[in-house]
């Protein structure tokens, strides 16, 4: 493989790992103050990217405004879920609380595809998004350029909100030790529903980033993802939103260079994800950037 390959496909691999940092870090956020693993999550990605579509092809609004609905409408599912399937759980067991989300996805999966079939939908790409970027030899569209940025952005964002306002210290004590800040008088549910928020939208923006490199809808489209950046969180350190990233950057970027250097193995890349997470784990179980849980958070 020459060089030019090589740079190819590494653009190629942070544009798809830059979309699975998107979803991850929704995942280290809920785990990080619910000790729950969300299993929907991945489904508000498709729920997002549904949302997208509605917007675009029924509404017929702007992109922009397409996008802007898709991520409100995905941050009040994620505050809705909270508040309906894990907040009367809260002193359940958290197996309880496992189950619980493997029951919100298969719901969700299963109510657009009720409502919109299981057929893959065209998703309207906008034309500024294909547009071809040519550099040197390189060449790559316009969305394979903006992913990444948009998730370093976000990413600074969320670092922001976490280090910088009164509610990311809130919600770094109520992952610390959530019934000393309920004695404190913070409204945990308050906190907890910024976090899903949070988490929910960030989904929307990988599923709508995903809808345009993988211009299809359909009810199953977040499993796969959805699984992913769950690999990604744990790579990276579930708990570390700066992990979470590093984590999807690593997964992405394996499962395209992998590819390339051996292409007979194309049926298998959706393994290399969890293989990875198996090696991550046999020597550093906290993940590459996991914190002790007993003393920091996030």
């Amino acid at each position: 493989m020459d060089y030019v390959t090589l740079l190819q496909q590494m653009i190629n691999g942070i544009s798809l790992g830059s979309m699975y940092a998107l979803v991850a870090i929704g995942y280290t956020m809920v785990y990080g103050v619910l000790r729950l693993i969300n299993f929907a999550h991945g489904d508000i990605l498709m729920v997002g990217a549904f949302l997208g579509f509605f917007g675009i092809s029924v509404l017929e609004l702007p992109f922009f405004a397409a996008a802007l609905l898709a991520i409100f409408g995905s941050a009040f599912l994620g505050i809705l879920i909270d508040k309906v399937a894990y907040k009367p759980l809260r002193k359940a067991p958290r197996i309880s609380l496992l189950i619980t989300a493997i029951g919100v996805s298969f719901f969700l999966e299963n109510s657009f595809n009720v409502l919109f079939g299981g057929v893959p939908k065209a998703f309207p790409v906008p034309d500024f998004a294909e547009q071809i970027i040519k550099v040197a030899s390189l060449t790559f569209t316009t969305a394979a350029f903006i992913v990444p940025i948009v998730t370093s952005i976000l990413l600074g964002v969320i670092l922001l909100i976490l280090y910088r306002t009164k509610y990311g210290v809130a919600i770094r004590a109520l992952a610390f030790d959530s019934q000393t800040v309920e004695l404190m008088g913070i409204d945990a549910n308050l906190i907890f529903s910024i976090v899903f928020a949070l988490g929910s939208a960030l989904a929307a923006v990988g599923g709508i980033f995903w809808a345009i490199n993988y211009p299809a809808v359909e009810p199953m489209m977040g499993v796969m993802v959805g699984l992913k950046a769950f690999a990604a969180a744990v790579v990276g350190g579930i708990g570390s939103v700066t992990g979470a990233v590093l984590g999807g950057f690593i997964i992405g970027f394996t499962e395209v260079v992998v590819i390339a250097f051996f292409p007979e193995l194309g049926g298998y890349k959706d393994a290399f994800a969890f293989i990875f997470l198996i090696l991550v784990l046999l020597f550093k179980p906290t993940g590459i950037l996991g914190y002790d849980f007993e003393k920091t958070r996030f």
